[in-house]
């Protein structure tokens, strides 16, 4: 069936099925669940079967590609395909996705609207990653703000309102440069074209390189997110509701991460070869600053939170190494903070959901009367700081080695980023253990108790988190399993970029006969 178009079909069908939600009978948003549930476990079947029948782990390049013409003048056409960089993105989204459905079964809300929105998301989401053409990247990239938007506002806390409008302001601001960057790709030379393959093989100028390339930092920065376009994110969290969470920290700031693997270093591998060092830096500034900041948070979720932008720091790093282990660590890193990510702020609703508080003042002693909650909740935080023989662990050590064996930086510049970014690593359990005290030693909250029917965890969220825990253990004992889906491709990126740098691979100059900058990147300096 390699014929059958694969792609088209899982993006479409979520979409169209969500049109049948307000059709459904009205009975307390019971039909709308099992509903919305049932069609995601259908498309992230499909998903699985295109992977394990259609997709070949040898081949660098897209596969499963599709390409319908829609404007032939420009070039323009319904194009998708997927390779090492994409599949793992469209596994993770389908399976994040549909346990998100699963973990909104307390919504009685407008049932039908929420769950009309999250199969919406569900193809808008899976075709950012799927999308080869540059304008349908802008359009699907844009509609997906929008569903993100209403259940944030509609769906969040007592500030919804603010975290939705700040995170629109933000992620579409930061789209404006989206669009003005693809437009002068796609215009630029004799040839107009959308399509992303041609575009990366246009002869572009340095200097416009430069400016694209700056461009889409940006636009990817505030998705990502990195400092300092990072504020909008621990708003958003503070507000949304847990499967709300699970899509931002699953799935959406994985978008920024793959957008800078696929254009940024994809397309312009000249202007990388400048901009490589301050991804480094900016990579380590995330880890250290939101770890520091994660320390002065009295509200849980903003805690978390800051973790979560922490920890995307190390894609940064891996993305700026010039290493097949940096970049493949990279990668490892987005899904692995996918899974791990999601599972903390699942937990935080759930918490929140007994509690009905966020204050770390106001809790103490649950772990008494919530014995499973404080189980997982301390499996999860063993993950989210890197504990060997759990993901997090095996992405940031590629990610480590890969800029330590790096030939692409000075001695100096090398022993400053690790040690800096160690020193987040060390600051990362102190404040999750530190959170699991305050919320689960300790004598119990007299008041709390009173108030609050502090129940146990019900099976439903038990089977959540096991479903989260399976891949994290999974991938952190063999993470062979998930690397070698992308191995083909990140190599041949990796060769790409090193290509780009002329110095890379030849005896290295002698560091005091070198400008400034190259004492942080010698490439610069010999280019």
């Amino acid at each position: 069936m390699t014929d059958f178009p694969w792609l088209t079909t899982i993006i479409l069908f979520p979409i169209v099925a969500s049109l049948f939600i307000p059709f459904l009978p009205e009975k307390n948003g019971i039909w709308e669940k099992w509903y919305a549930l049932i069609i995601g476990l259908i498309d992230f079947s499909l998903i699985v079967y295109a992977f394990a029948t259609e997709y070949d782990f040898s081949q660098p390049g897209l596969q499963l590609v599709e390409k319908y013409s829609w404007v032939p003048d420009l070039d323009l056409n319904w194009s998708v395909g997927v390779d090492g960089l994409a599949m793992p993105l469209v596994l993770l989204t389908g399976f994040m996705t549909t346990l998100a459905i699963l973990a909104a079964w307390p919504v009685t809300l407008k049932p039908k609207l929420f769950y009309f929105l999250m199969l919406a998301m569900y193809g808008g989401q899976i075709a950012v990653f799927a999308v080869q053409d540059m304008l349908f990247f802008f359009l699907v990239w844009e509609l997906e703000l929008i569903p993100v938007y209403l259940l944030l506002s509609i769906w969040g806390g007592k500030k919804r309102l603010y975290a939705a409008t700040k995170f629109i302001l933000y992620t579409a601001g930061g789209s404006l440069f989206i669009l003005v960057a693809a437009l002068a790709m796609a215009f630029y030379g004799d040839t107009v074209t959308f399509d992303m393959s041609a575009i990366a093989a246009k002869d572009y100028a340095l200097n416009f390189q430069l400016w694209v390339y700056a461009g889409f930092l940006i636009a990817y920065g505030v998705k990502l997110p990195i400092f300092p376009l990072h504020t909008w994110l621990p708003d958003a969290h503070g507000e949304a509701t847990a499967p709300v969470h699970m899509l931002l920290a699953g799935i959406l700031l994985k978008m920024g991460g793959y957008a800078l693997f696929r254009m940024n270093a994809g397309m312009l591998p000249d202007a990388h070869a400048y901009f490589a060092p301050v991804l480094v830096i900016l990579g380590v500034v995330n880890i250290v600053y939101a770890a520091m900041t994660s320390f002065a948070q009295r509200n849980l979720k903003r805690k978390i939170a800051y973790s979560s932008i922490s920890h995307m720091g190390f894609v940064l790093i891996g993305l700026g190494s010039f290493t097949d282990l940096g970049m493949s660590g990279a990668v490892l890193q987005m899904v692995s903070h996918g899974l791990i990510g999601a599972s903390l702020f699942f937990l935080v609703g759930a918490t929140y959901d007994r509690t009905h508080t966020l204050m770390l003042d106001e809790m103490g002693g649950v772990g008494q009367k919530m014995k499973k909650i404080f189980a997982m909740w301390t499996t999860c935080s063993l993950a989210s700081l890197a504990l060997p023989g759990m993901s997090g662990f095996v992405a940031e050590l590629m990610v480590f080695i890969g800029l330590a064996t790096s030939d692409a930086y000075s001695s100096t510049f090398k022993v400053i980023v690790v040690f800096l970014a160690a020193v987040g690593v060390i600051l990362t359990p102190i404040y999750l253990l530190s959170n699991l005290r305050e919320i689960f030693y300790g004598p119990e909250n007299k008041e709390l108790i009173e108030h609050e029917v502090l129940q146990d965890a019900e099976p439903r969220e038990v089977f959540i988190i096991a479903c989260l825990l399976v891949p994290i253990i999974g991938f952190g004992f063999y993470p062979k399993m998930l690397t070698q889906i992308y191995d083909a491709t990140t190599h041949q990126l990796t060769e790409r970029l090193r290509a780009s740098v002329p110095s890379l691979g030849q005896p290295a100059v002698a560091k005091a006969e070198q400008p400034f900058l190259s004492l942080v990147a010698p490439k610069i300096g010999e280019q």
